[in-house]
């Protein structure tokens, strides 16, 4: 984690987005799994959606931290009537 000291926010380096990202992949991966061998009663398709899946989604989830990063911590606020 890196605080930049000169405006005093604090911001998630890309390694720690990276870890959250690919944690979260093999937790929603798996379940994903499970339903796809419910679903198909296949293990081998099951594995092929889960590892399709787990991919595509952790590039995806790593682009939605780094936008989020972007936006100014209690901009969000000012969109729905807040203070910021």
């Amino acid at each position: 984690m890196a605080t930049d000291t000169s405006v005093g926010t604090f911001k998630e380096s890309h390694t720690r987005s990276i870890l959250k990202g690919f944690s979260w992949r093999i937790i929603a991966s798996c379940t994903t799994i499970l339903v796809a061998y419910w679903v198909t009663g296949e293990t081998e398709t099951a594995l092929k959606v889960g590892g399709i899946e787990f991919f595509g989604k952790i590039g995806i989830y790593y682009l939605h931290e780094r936008a989020w990063q972007a936006i100014p911590r209690g901009h969000v606020r000012t969109w729905f009537g807040g203070r910021s």
